[in-house]
């Protein structure tokens, strides 16, 4: 298992006058971020931020903090990244946090070639796309989708897949 405390957002602005804050998601979709009661603003656990409310507004999530009451207090926020604690979320079967994903050794699964490591997971709104770096520094990048990727094992550190021609070759 990876990190026990992963980024999930930025503060990137006050909201208001009251201490709202408004937050930029970095995971799924904003709505995933407002079921949090507890977050953190630090990667160990130790400073936690209790969520008074929290709800989808445009591309951001307005947040109301604990202990945040003016516009000047959430001032001083700004720019503080969130994190959440993995021991708050369930994730269904087949679905990762990207940390996890993060330095995975990417693998042929018929002929256990390796292709590099996983550095970057890019959301295009269809599907996520992994960039895979090979050991020269060379990137590829390659759907996350099923006909593509075989298995994940975050255990093992490793991603078996089936690239699709082209990908690593400009052979058909």
């Amino acid at each position: 298992m990876g990190k026990k405390f992963l980024e999930i957002g930025k503060i990137v602005a006050p909201h208001g006058l009251r201490g709202e804050v408004r937050v930029e998601p970095w995971c799924d979709d904003g709505d995933f971020l407002c079921g949090f009661k507890e977050l953190y603003f630090d990667e160990n656990g130790e400073k936690k931020a209790e969520i008074l409310s929290a709800k989808v507004h445009k591309n951001v999530v307005r947040m109301r903090i604990a202990g945040v009451d003016s516009v000047e207090q959430a001032e001083l926020l700004r720019g503080k990244i969130l994190f959440m604690s993995r021991d708050d979320v369930d994730l269904p079967e087949g679905r990762f946090f990207i940390q996890d994903v993060l330095g995975l050794e990417v693998c042929d699964a018929d002929t256990n070639a390796c292709y590099g490591k996983v550095t970057d997971v890019l959301k295009t709104g269809a599907n996520d796309v992994y960039q895979i770096t090979d050991s020269r520094g060379k990137d590829y990048l390659v759907p996350a989708i099923e006909d593509v990727i075989c298995s994940i094992d975050i255990k093992n550190k490793i991603m078996k897949i089936r690239p699709l021609k082209g990908i690593f070759d400009d052979k058909d």
